[in-house]
């Protein structure tokens, strides 16, 4: 469509480190061309080590001109960072165990590449609706799934946050990939566990569609989080894709 070429993309980010955590192992990166939300695991620090090493890896996405395959582009990004972080654990046996889970969007100028990881996610605002877009990469998702739980069972159940996949650790791990076409007026979320698990979806549609302010948005959503108890660390990414003049 000819208008995409005029589309341009806003942003904002805010973290915190919640009510009952004493470190952010969250990191969290938002450029012109890169959004991403990481939400480290492993305990002693070394959860903020896999997540800052995650972000740091994929940023250079940023400022590299748009590649052609932004899926190949991203996928070859996460399979460096994945490395970085196996090697930093052979080299200190006190990181074994890290990882982060990662949820992140390469912007073109026309459309995003998503990759996801673990139990971050990525939200659509578009004409009034608000979807996931990622899918939960947890022991109780699988559950919904199979037709074992219901959504509502999984999101009360003590165990909601154990994983089973994310970035770093033992094996090889495969990022969901997908494309997504960029239209004016859509609005995007991503964000940790620390925001989704304990605000549910209908406050998070009403902070993207009545606050306008993207920094004020985010940080509505890191208040709403703390006041709903703040058990984890919160980190979001608030963006839309504006259309031209």
């Amino acid at each position: 469509m000819s208008n995409n070429a005029s589309l341009t993309l806003r942003y904002a980010a805010r973290t915190d480190v919640g009510l009952r955590r004493q470190q952010n192992e969250d990191s969290v990166y938002a450029g012109p061309r890169l959004l991403a939300v990481a939400d480290g695991m492993g305990g002693h620090s070394h959860g903020e080590v896999a997540s800052a090493t995650v972000i740091a890896a994929l940023s250079a996405l940023d400022s590299d001109p748009p590649s052609a395959d932004l899926l190949g582009a991203m996928e070859t990004a996460i399979t460096d960072a994945g490395r970085r972080l196996k090697d930093m654990a052979a080299r200190d046996p006190k990181l074994t165990g890290m990882g982060t889970t990662l949820t992140a969007m390469l912007w073109d100028g026309t459309r995003f590449a998503l990759a996801h990881i673990g139990d971050s996610r990525a939200y659509l605002l578009r004409e009034g609706y608000l979807y996931q877009i990622t899918r939960d990469h947890t022991l109780v998702q699988s559950l919904v799934d199979d037709g074992q739980m219901t959504p509502e069972q999984a999101a009360a159940h003590p165990r909601r946050s154990l994983l089973m996949r994310a970035l770093g650790g033992s094996g090889s791990v495969e990022p969901d990939l997908s494309m997504r076409e960029a239209r004016a007026g859509d609005r995007y979320l991503i964000c940790s566990d620390g925001l989704s698990g304990v605000v549910g979806p209908q406050a998070l549609h009403e902070t993207l569609t009545q606050i306008k302010d993207l920094g004020a948005s985010a940080q509505r959503m890191i208040d709403l989080a703390k006041d709903a108890g703040g058990p984890d660390n919160i980190t979001c990414v608030v963006a839309e894709v504006l259309g031209g003049s």
